[in-house]
């Protein structure tokens, strides 16, 4: 079983944060995972710096909108994703280190 993370970030105005939480997630060391941001048409640079690593990443995708909150938001993220498990990892959260997704799957495959 070949298993498929959607991890989705929702951000708002998160440009100090947001370049260490995309970071953490593009090091993964389990390639089979989709990187959706949702932001929430923030007034900063938080869109532009996302932008940047999407020019380069095929797995990684930014929808900018305004939404009405981040449940709202964290919906939106759900409708998009295509995984078989879904991670929300917020704006300045990142991944403890870069076999998160490697050892969950492998726990997953194992049971």
């Amino acid at each position: 079983m070949n298993v498929k993370f959607s991890v989705i970030t929702v951000c708002y105005n998160a440009e100090n944060l947001i370049r260490g939480t995309i970071e953490s997630v593009l090091k993964q060391k389990w390639d089979n995972f989709e990187y959706i941001v949702i932001d929430g048409a923030s007034t900063d640079e938080t869109k532009e710096i996302v932008d940047e690593y999407v020019k380069s990443e095929n797995r990684m995708i930014c929808y900018s909108k305004k939404d009405k909150g981040i449940f709202n938001a964290m919906n939106k993220g759900i409708q998009y994703a295509s995984g078989d498990f879904i991670i929300f990892l917020n704006a300045g959260d990142d991944f403890h280190d870069d076999g998160v997704l490697r050892k969950a799957a492998k726990e997953i495959i194992s049971t």
